[in-house]
């Protein structure tokens, strides 16, 4: 069992490292300067043009895309480091494309459907979103309520989704709605592209959530589609979805793993300097142990979410172990970066240092995506051999 990158993907690794060192972090403060006086955590539009620009010629764009398309079509064993990277930084600058979006069009677009979105996509030329959960369907998909109906050669749509990231600036959304209540999640949810501008599509309010992101509400009311809008085959959009989610899940532990990291080489370099009745912090047994249980959990929380990667890219069942780390990698960022504040003081409770937005990035991660709660039920009902 190789418990290293290769040569290439760990070079890979070495050149987002100083893409971030170099150009994203150097951009933290004026971003939470912003944020601080009332705006949003967001870059300047000519702050994202240069770093755009600048990515796309560093070869940094389509990391994970089929090469016919222009990308790399990097394992997620891969992108687990490209990622844990990006995650060292409260930067807000994503590399495109979005990869659980881009792989669940892989799974389910037709030939016309590659053509239209999947191949602009995957060049970065596209924003997407995806329309899940629903006011009274958050944690589980299976209570969808938003329906989908033939009408001839079309569908028409209704309902309200809520939580959705990028709804605002998405060109297109894949919009998840039951198309037969009696089959449940098991035959009865289909997965739509629905355009930016659709008739009957309308974002209704942008909901402010912690540290100065957004995500919003949109409605549907008698939303037309044609029927070459259904993404793969009708009833058939709970599986993609969900390896859709499953994504996302390794892509959320990675981004923990670098902040968990981050927080941990700041302990580790202040503590030393530090002075408090006549001894540093670095002396301190409760800062110690701080740093070794991080450490060691930092560890641990690695080589789950590698070994995770290595069960998708083989094409393995991992369900239970996306779970497991979903809740470990959050937990232990929130975790160590809650002791790093601590440590720091009234410093590490300021808007000046990243640490707040640290905090708060993990402390949403541990309800998006499934909450801890939810992940750990799987786990318990893979394990009891319970049927879900």
């Amino acid at each position: 069992m190789n418990f290293e990158l290769d040569d290439e993907h760990r070079m890979l690794k070495d050149l987002v490292a100083r893409f971030v060192r170099d150009e994203l972090m150097p951009l933290e403060g004026a971003v939470l300067a912003r944020e601080a006086t009332g705006g949003q955590l967001e870059l300047l539009p000519e702050e994202h043009r240069r770093l755009s620009n600048l990515s796309r010629e560093l070869g940094l764009w389509g990391l994970d895309a089929p090469t016919e398309m222009g990308g790399s079509d990097l394992p997620v064993v891969a992108m687990v480091g490209v990622n844990e990277e990006l995650g060292k930084t409260i930067t807000p600058f994503e590399l495109p494309p979005d990869s659980p979006n881009l792989r669940m069009l892989l799974n389910t677009a037709n030939v016309q459907q590659r053509e239209r979105y999947l191949e602009p996509y995957a060049r970065g030329e596209t924003v997407s979103a995806i329309a899940i959960s629903e006011p009274g369907a958050g944690a589980d998909p299976s209570m969808l309520s938003t329906r989908a109906v033939r009408h001839g050669d079309a569908w028409i749509l209704n309902g309200r989704k809520i939580w959705i990231s990028r709804a605002a600036k998405a060109d297109w959304t894949i919009v998840m709605a039951v198309t037969d209540k009696s089959k449940g999640a098991r035959g009865g949810i289909s997965a739509f592209i629905v355009d930016k501008g659709t008739p009957g599509f309308k974002v209704e309010r942008r909901i402010p959530m912690l540290g100065g992101v957004s995500t919003y509400e949109v409605v549907f009311e008698d939303c037309q589609v044609p029927s070459t809008q259904l993404l793969g085959i009708e009833g058939g959009g709970f599986a993609p979805m969900q390896a859709r989610l499953s994504s996302r899940r390794v892509q959320m532990a990675a981004w923990c793993i670098g902040r968990t990291q981050r927080a941990l080489d700041m302990l580790c370099e202040y503590a030393p300097q530090r002075k408090t009745f006549g001894a540093s912090l670095a002396e301190r047994q409760t800062i110690q142990w701080w740093i070794a249980d991080a450490a060691t959990r930092l560890h641990a929380c690695r080589l789950m979410t590698y070994e995770a990667a290595a069960r998708i890219d083989r094409g393995e069942e991992a369900r239970t172990q996306v779970s497991m780390i979903k809740v470990f990698a959050t937990e232990m960022a929130w975790d160590v970066i809650d002791h790093v504040m601590q440590a720091f003081g009234a410093m590490g409770m300021t808007k000046e240092m990243p640490l707040q937005q640290m905090a708060n990035e993990t402390r949403l991660m541990r309800i998006y995506e499934g909450p801890s709660e939810v992940h750990r039920w799987v786990v318990a009902r893979d394990l009891l051999g319970l049927k879900r």
